[in-house]
């Protein structure tokens, strides 16, 4: 009856453990298990205005090249939430690798960071994950108003969101949305399939911008 009893009780243990160990595995997330990705593209001036001294000088120094909307990262996402920090330690990104994002994502620092947080959720070695956020890039086209802004342009979500679908037709109103932040434009992302392919995303919509007025700043 004991060894039973013991038995019964190890049993129960067991399966209570099967069942703990997939919300644990859920909110740390596996490399590969995701449902779509989010291409987010940042206003590079608004991040060098409220990073301050703490800016990333690559990305905001005086007499460099004018920045408008770079790449901030390719993100893998689940219908709601989204996985990060997949692989501890990440593997390497190569040298070569990280300087050619460089055109793209303006700071090792911040090529590493997305690697590292997001990459190595999306189940891919360094190389194929960039090459992914390079393609999904490739497939948005940035309004040519918002390519060498002089001077502080007052706008809203709902107008980016706008010319970003006018300039590309694929894109619904549920595959986009725009963010602000202190008052400013802060990143305009767009939702891709595991194909790359534009995708719906009603949980990054609701987490849209819902201020009025907002400014974009002047390029660099």
């Amino acid at each position: 009856m004991r060894l039973a009893s013991a038995a019964r009780l190890l049993l129960a243990a067991l399966l209570l453990l099967g069942m703990a160990l997939p919300a644990a595995a859920q909110k740390a997330g596996w490399p590969g298990d995701f449902d779509y990705y989010v291409l987010s593209l940042s206003w590079s001036p608004s991040y060098c205005e409220s990073a301050g001294q703490k800016a990333d000088p690559l990305q905001c120094r005086r007499g460099g090249p004018p920045l408008g909307f770079v790449v901030h990262g390719l993100w893998p996402q689940y219908k709601d939430g989204w996985p990060q920090d997949c692989r501890n330690p990440a593997p390497r990104v190569p040298e070569a690798t990280l300087a050619g994002m460089l055109d793209l994502m303006p700071s090792r620092r911040l090529v590493l960071h997305e690697w590292r947080k997001h990459g190595t959720c999306s189940g891919l070695a360094p190389d194929a994950y960039f090459t992914a956020v390079r393609e999904a890039f490739g497939k948005v086209t940035v309004p040519g108003q918002y390519r060498g802004v002089a001077r502080p342009m007052s706008t809203s979500a709902p107008e980016v969101e706008n010319a970003f679908r006018v300039a590309n037709r694929d894109i619904a109103a549920d595959m986009i949305a725009v963010t602000c932040e202190d008052g400013r434009v802060s990143e305009v992302r767009v939702c891709f399939d595991k194909s790359l392919a534009f995708t719906a995303c009603p949980a990054v919509d609701r987490r849209a911008c819902r201020a009025g007025r907002i400014t974009l700043p002047p390029t660099r």
